[in-house]
């Protein structure tokens, strides 16, 4: 099971207050509810990312850069 690691986030005083008071088992789910909507934007971002990184590669194929020339670009000095 991965370990579990402590943010702090700003919210309102109202939601400070409702969180504090919140049973054990409600703040669970609070944290359960905020781990995925964070999940979710990671797997957006990485997702992007995949697809700018594709279309870079598609446009260097395009314009002529082959595996050979990018690594002799990456093996200079």
């Amino acid at each position: 099971m991965e370990t579990m690691q402590e943010i702090m986030i700003e919210v309102s005083p109202e939601i400070a207050e409702a969180y504090q008071s919140a049973s054990p088992q409600e703040r669970k789910k609070i944290q359960a509810i905020v781990s995925i909507l964070l999940q979710k934007q990671v797997d957006q971002d990485v997702a992007f990312l995949r697809e700018l990184m594709d279309e870079i590669s598609d446009r260097a194929r395009a314009r002529g850069l082959t595996p050979e020339i990018l690594e002799s670009i990456l093996n200079e000095p």
